[in-house]
């Protein structure tokens, strides 16, 4: 039986004189890409030592394409699988349904559309909608989705403590939007993940290994949680307009700033890799989740009849979060340092 997808096989190295050797391809491969004698392959030496075999004139990997008929999804799960396909890389998404669903099944792809990057309604008659994704994978790098996300969090951060200094709280009236941006970044990335897994053109065009894909997934995860910690905290504001930096509590406010620094630094060493700046500015975070936490305490114990003390505890647990979850993102960085550096010393 002749190897097929998925199989394996083990064959001998030849010897053809002098400092070359050769191996012989299997036929059913060399037949399925439609290759003839002397066509040309491409030989890639991955880091982890193997070799990788590529017809040079290959396409584009084929287009990937998905069907749901919202007769037969659970009640309201439209959204749901079609955020689903989406992360998972389907160029194309047809949607078929009933009339009497059309209301319901526009508005599920509308939250869609919102929430994603690069896909439009392509054809659309009565009971089919098909959608279809314009935008390559590899065409958008990953780091500047990164430094997006890091972007809108610590403009959020930055407005939220000006509104605290007096600013009108207008400021804040668009913090659902950034967040819904942030959210929006994070499927991006999710998706350009996936479809790099499958596709070494789009690796090579993002010049990343599967492992760095998989690490920028959890970097953009740590800032998409940041970012849920910051809206809170805009909403928490919105909903309490007679609060002053004289009625909150002090020590949240004022270890901000040292939170933006670590961040900073962090993802200035998303590209440097300094392990001891990672470590530095981890350390700091660290400092900083230490005294929120005897302040919560003190609050508990000490302060109870205080009008504020939910607000006082609200906003610092959202800044101990924020702490949290950028050591947990420079924690990442170290992952990455270590593993680059395996690589090479594999070489």
């Amino acid at each position: 039986m002749g190897l097929g997808p998925g199989e394996h096989e083990v064959r001998k190295l030849q010897s053809t004189g002098g400092s070359t050797f050769t191996v012989s391809l299997p036929k059913p491969w060399v037949i399925e890409q439609h290759l003839q004698s002397r066509d040309s392959l491409r030989v890639d030496w991955r880091p982890s030592g193997a070799l990788r075999i590529t017809p040079l004139n290959m396409a584009e990997a084929p287009e990937k394409f998905v069907s749901f008929d919202a007769e037969t999804l659970p009640e309201n799960s439209l959204h749901d699988h079609l955020m689903g396909a989406y992360i998972s890389g389907a160029d194309s998404i047809s949607i078929t349904f009933g009339k009497d669903l059309r209301k319901t099944v526009w508005l599920q792809i509308r939250r869609f559309l919102r929430s994603t990057r690069g896909f439009e309604i392509f054809e659309e008659i009565d009971t089919r909608i098909e959608l279809k994704c314009l935008m390559n994978a590899g065409d958008m790098p990953l780091h500047a989705s990164l430094n997006r996300m890091y972007l809108q969090v610590t403009s959020l951060i930055r407005d939220i403590v000006s509104v605290f200094d007096g600013e009108d709280r207008e400021f804040l009236s668009d913090a659902d939007e950034r967040e819904s941006e942030v959210d929006a970044l994070l499927y991006l990335i999710e998706r350009q993940a996936r479809i790099l897994l499958d596709s070494h053109l789009v690796a090579t065009k993002l010049n990343l290994s599967r492992t760095e894909a998989l690490e920028y997934t959890n970097l953009a995860r740590s800032l998409e949680r940041m970012m849920d910690h910051a809206f809170t905290m805009s909403q928490l504001i919105l909903a309490n307009p007679q609060i002053t930096r004289k009625l909150a509590g002090a020590s949240p406010l004022e270890l901000i700033s040292k939170w933006q620094s670590s961040l900073k630094e962090l993802m200035i060493n998303i590209r440097t890799r300094d392990s001891l700046r990672i470590e530095d500015a981890r350390k700091q975070l660290k400092d900083v989740q230490q005294i929120l936490q005897h302040h919560e305490q003190d609050l508990l114990a000490n302060h109870r009849q205080n009008e504020w003390m939910a607000f006082d505890l609200s906003l610092s647990e959202s800044v101990r979060r924020l702490c949290a979850y950028s050591r947990d993102f420079g924690e990442i960085l170290l992952n990455l340092k270590v593993s680059s550096e395996m690589q090479r010393l594999h070489k």
